[in-house]
């Protein structure tokens, strides 16, 4: 399309050519004459002048770094990468597809809007309810009683158990399972007993859930994902875990039953959350940490050590065994001394 639609339909001011038109997008190294490309950092913004793309969208505060005389197309907008993702989904729709699969093996008791693509080889089991545009894709399993809102996307192979719900403009990509039951066990005379879920699983509108991730369903109250909530690759999620609004949760991460996560957090890769805790909204949790009890004011968290070489790890392993007892004693050393008497004043 030319940079004039374009422009108009992302609402942003254009400098240049306006019947100039574009065919795609594209990495800076990789940008041909006709290619759309982003700089968000001021620091690739002389390689983006010098690359092939033929339109460059970048920030207004760095116009006074461009050479007029020489500068390429440019879409001026105050969020570029946010900007250019949104040219993406214009320039590059996704297909939409309508009808159903002459393999796909549906139940009479299910409801498909007309406007919905059913796969190849795709199961619907009783009762379930297909919204407008809902797209699913090959060998997908939908359980009973399970309902997809309008213009959601499942890739191939997702897995819907029984009695879930899934809200609108939701994409779930391919191995993810929702609504299995959890890890939940009761012992008895040292052997475990499997406890029944007859929770559901409930999903709002505009979430992301990765590949092979899974969302176990409660065992009497529901497992809820809100509205908004981006969720990686290969991330688990217990029975009874709520997740709060626009929250994201990174690759790897683990989180235990009945745990609630605030709106806004942030859980980076392979985080772990103890069952039963509650984070505040905003929170963020560096890669890696472990988190054992719950977090009351928002703001950013860390645990664990960090790589070293392994000689220095092991004598500093050692000593944390020792620290509490260092504590005990510094703190006598300090009172017999005065020290934080001195401290107060």
């Amino acid at each position: 399309m030319n940079l004039s639609e374009l422009a108009q339909e992302l609402g942003i001011p254009l400098i240049g050519d306006a019947s100039f038109i574009v065919d795609g997008v594209a990495a800076l190294n990789l940008a041909e004459t006709t290619s759309l490309c982003y700089v968000q950092d001021a620091a690739y913004l002389e390689a983006a002048l010098h690359s092939c793309c033929g339109a460059l969208i970048i920030s207004p505060k760095h116009l006074s770094f461009v050479d007029k005389a020489k500068c390429k197309n440019l879409l001026l907008s105050d969020h570029p990468h946010l900007t250019f993702a949104k040219a993406v989904s214009i320039i590059h729709p996704a297909k939409v597809h309508h009808g159903i699969h002459p393999t796909a093996v549906i139940s009479p008791c299910a409801s498909i809007n007309s406007t919905a693509w059913i796969g190849p080889f795709v199961v619907i089991e009783d009762h379930v309810s297909i919204g407008r545009d809902v797209q699913i894709g090959s060998h997908c399993h939908i359980g009973a009683m399970s309902q997809i809102a309008d213009e959601t996307k499942l890739f191939p192979r997702v897995t819907i158990l029984h009695n879930v719900n899934i809200g609108a403009r939701c994409r779930i990509l391919s191995g993810a399972v929702i609504g299995s039951d959890g890890f939940g066990l009761v012992q008895e005379q040292g052997a475990w007993t499997h406890v029944p879920h007859l929770g559901r699983v409930v999903i709002g509108d505009d979430v992301d859930i990765g590949a092979n991730t899974t969302i176990d369903r409660g065992t009497l109250a529901d497992t809820m994902i809100m509205d908004g909530v981006k969720i990686d690759n290969l991330v688990q999620i217990a029975h009874n875990v709520v997740v709060g609004k626009h929250s994201a949760i990174a690759g790897c991460a683990g989180l235990a039953g009945s745990s609630i996560v605030g709106e806004y957090c942030l859980l980076a890769g392979g985080v772990g959350l103890a069952g039963h805790l509650k984070l505040a909204d905003k929170v963020h949790i560096t890669g890696m940490s472990m988190v054992t009890k719950s977090i009351q004011q928002s703001g950013v968290y860390s645990s664990g050590t960090p790589l070293d070489d392994n000689k220095h790890w092991r004598r500093n392993a050692a000593r944390f065994k020792t620290l509490d007892s260092m504590a005990r004693r510094l703190g006598l050393i300090e009172r017999h001394l005065g020290f934080r008497e001195l401290l107060e004043d």
